[in-house]
C-alpha cells in the first residue's frame, strides 16, 4: 500500500543551526556511509543554502578529504537522531521534496478509488456504471480492480460505456484492449454498432448512418 506521507508534515523539527523549518524529503535508497537503509522513508533535510552547515562544509571538506562536496543537517523522523550529510552539489536533494499539497490529492485519489472498488459487488445488480468507469479510467488505479472493472461492464451491458471507453487513452495497451474489446462486446449484444464515418453509435442493421447521413452499405 501506499505511504501516507501526511504524517510527517505535523510537528516538522527546525535547523539548530539556522532555525529554518527543515524539509521533508523522500530518503535516498541507500545510506551514502554504510550502504544501509535509513530506517525510514522520509528524512528531514535543511536545505537553506545559507545555513552555515552547508556554507562551512565546503571548506571543510575540501580540506579534510580533497572533496568539492559540502554537508546538510539532516534528522529522522520519530526519533531524536540527528546527523549531517555530505551532498556533491546545492541542488542535492531539492529534487526529492515531498509536496503535501500532492500528498493530500493523492489521499484523496486513493480514497475515492476506495469507495467505488467497494461498490462493484452490487454494481450490475444495481445498474451501476459510475464507480465502475471511475476505476477503470483512472490510470493511478490498481490494474488488478481495473480489470475487474472491465469484466463487470461487460456483465452490466449499457452502453454508455462505450463513448468513455473509446475516448479514454489507456496507458497500459493491454488493458485498453481488453476495455476497447468489451466496449464492442456490449455494442454486439445490444444490436449495436458504431459508424466507420462519425463513430457514432448506430443499428448493427443500419445501412445509412442517423447521424452522418453516409451510406454504409
Amino acid at each position: 500500500m501506499a505511504t501516507d506521507y501526511r504524517r510527517f508534515f505535523e510537528n516538522i523539527p527546525t535547523c539548530p543551526y539556522c532555525e529554518t523549518e527543515l524539509s521533508v524529503c523522500e530518503a535516498p535508497p541507500v545510506h551514502v556511509g554504510d550502504g544501509l537503509g535509513w530506517g525510514s522513508e522520509v528524512l528531514y533535510i535543511c536545505l537553506n543554502d545559507e545555513c552555515k552547515v552547508f556554507v562551512n562544509g565546503w571548506k571543510q571538506i575540501e580540506e579534510q578529504f580533497g572533496h568539492n562536496s559540502s554537508y546538510r543537517y539532516m534528522r529522522i523522523p520519530g526519533s531524536n537522531e540527528s546527523n549531517v550529510m555530505m551532498v556533491g552539489t546545492a541542488d542535492a536533494f531539492k529534487g526529492s521534496i515531498i509536496d503535501l499539497a500532492e500528498v493530500e490529492s493523492q489521499n484523496k485519489r486513493f480514497q475515492e478509488e476506495k469507495a467505488a472498488v467497494a461498490q462493484f459487488d452490487t454494481a450490475v445488480a444495481d445498474k451501476n456504471m459510475a464507480p465502475l468507469l471511475r476505476v477503470l479510467l483512472d490510470e493511478a488505479a490498481t490494474l488488478a480492480s481495473r480489470q475487474r472493472a472491465v469484466v463487470l461492464l461487460k456483465e452490466l451491458n449499457d452502453i454508455a460505456c462505450v463513448d468513455a471507453i473509446r475516448n479514454h487513452t489507456f496507458r497500459n495497451t493491454g488493458l485498453g484492449m481488453e476495455a476497447n474489446n468489451a466496449a464492442s462486446h456490449v455494442l454486439e449484444r445490444n444490436f449495436k454498432k458504431e459508424c466507420p464515418h462519425c463513430a457514432e453509435i448506430i443499428k448493427a442493421r443500419a445501412i445509412v448512418c442517423m447521424h452522418c447521413k453516409r451510406d454504409l452499405a
